[in-house]
């Protein structure tokens, strides 16, 4: 993810060790409704301001906000804005960012940002991000993700794997977790699981592929891809003989 942000900013460089800004919490649970609060500490740098950034998995990079402690007020990026979107700095190097009534669509990983001149000053700035806050709002009222699996080719079968796909779509979000089962026992091995993708009704897609024996899928076990998304649960269950040939 940071690598991506980095290609923003092409005529500089990502540094660490020029400072080091931290955020807080690494990962924060909101539901529907509340009034969340991410932090950021920017290390030595206390001359310059603190950049938000919103990533949303298979989405563009959104720039939100900058703040500093002398500055009346926060500086939007377009789409964002007051009160939705707020910021408090309690210091020169410590900056908030503050979403009122969070709403599914805010889970994202968000990015705090300054640029460092401590190194080169007259030369270029070095542009030092945070770790970043991947942040999960839940809806009690949102359906569970929409599960389709597909069984493993007739022409890979002829190399002795048996390689099944899950297709997760509707999801309210672009963070999920899958997990795989064969009769009833989790598995890891085989796994992969592709980055989710925004669908045009702004819910969210993405595919897990399960590679095993040909031998396995031949004793007819039972092979499940299980999705967690947005405190919603969904599960999908496959055997040779529920197959068409």
């Amino acid at each position: 993810m940071l690598p991506a942000l980095c290609t923003l900013f092409t005529a500089l460089s990502c540094v660490s060790g020029v400072t080091v800004v931290t955020q807080k919490p690494p990962v924060l649970t909101a539901t529907k409704g509340e009034k969340t609060t991410l932090h950021c500490n920017l290390g030595t740098v206390t001359n310059d301001a603190a950049r938000w950034y919103k990533v949303i998995p298979g989405g563009a990079t959104q720039y939100v906000l900058m703040n500093h402690q002398s500055m009346s007020s926060p500086s939007y990026g377009s789409g964002f804005s007051s009160p939705k979107f707020t910021s408090v700095c309690s210091s020169v190097s410590a900056c908030s960012l503050i979403i009122d009534k969070v709403e599914e669509g805010d889970s994202a990983v968000y990015y705090c940002k300054i640029w460092d001149g401590s190194v080169s000053e007259y030369i270029s700035l070095t542009v030092v991000f945070g770790q970043g806050t991947k942040l999960f709002v839940t809806d009690a009222s949102a359906p569970a993700p929409v599960l389709t699996l597909f069984p493993p080719s007739s022409e890979e079968l002829k190399s002795n794997k048996a390689t099944l796909v899950c297709v997760v779509s509707d999801m309210p979000t672009g963070f999920a977790d899958v997990s795989w089962l064969v009769d009833s026992k989790a598995v890891s091995s085989g796994v992969t699981t592709g980055s989710a993708e925004q669908q045009t009704n702004k819910k969210f897609r993405l595919s897990s592929f399960l590679t095993i024996e040909r031998s396995e899928w031949e004793k007819d076990k039972d092979v499940t891809c299980q999705v967690s998304s947005a405190s919603k649960t969904a599960s999908k269950k496959l055997k040779k003989s529920e197959c068409i040939v």
